[in-house]
């Protein structure tokens, strides 16, 4: 009898932030069916570094550009349909936002205060890192 092994799936993400005001704020996306508030995150692109597939997801899912700092800011893991997914997150100072990208019309956006953003996140260690991420942006 075999036991069936769990694989967990290996994502990156940013967490899209801007410094307005002498404020830190993060810029949320809604998953595509709208219902929860989350950051850009996905697969891991064939040939791309960890924090380059990010920067990818960013421009995809949130219309933002920027360089992601190469160094890991922490990792969550959820479970979906099934299957466990670890995602390692990364900052991404946003330089550029775009009135158009690819999902545009599958999301909405939207720029929050950090302690803000993370009460608007449903997964406890996802709100931990963003919390903590303020602690990592020189203003």
């Amino acid at each position: 009898m075999s036991r069936k092994t769990t694989k967990v799936l290996k994502q990156s993400g940013v967490i899209p932030y801007r410094v307005q005001n002498g404020k830190i704020e993060v810029l949320l996306i809604t998953t595509r069916k709208q219902q929860s508030w989350v950051i850009p995150k996905g697969g891991l692109c064939k040939g791309m570094s960890p924090h380059d597939s990010a920067a990818k997801e960013a421009w995809e899912e949130a219309g933002v550009v920027g360089q992601v700092n190469t160094e890991k800011l922490g990792a969550y893991k959820y479970r979906k349909r099934g299957n466990t997914y670890q995602v390692n997150l990364f900052l991404l100072p946003v330089e550029t936002i775009l009135e158009d990208w690819p999902e545009a019309t599958k999301r909405k956006r939207q720029w929050l205060e950090v302690n803000q953003a993370a009460r608007m996140i449903k997964k406890p260690s996802l709100r931990r890192i963003i919390k903590t991420s303020k602690e990592q942006v020189k203003i």
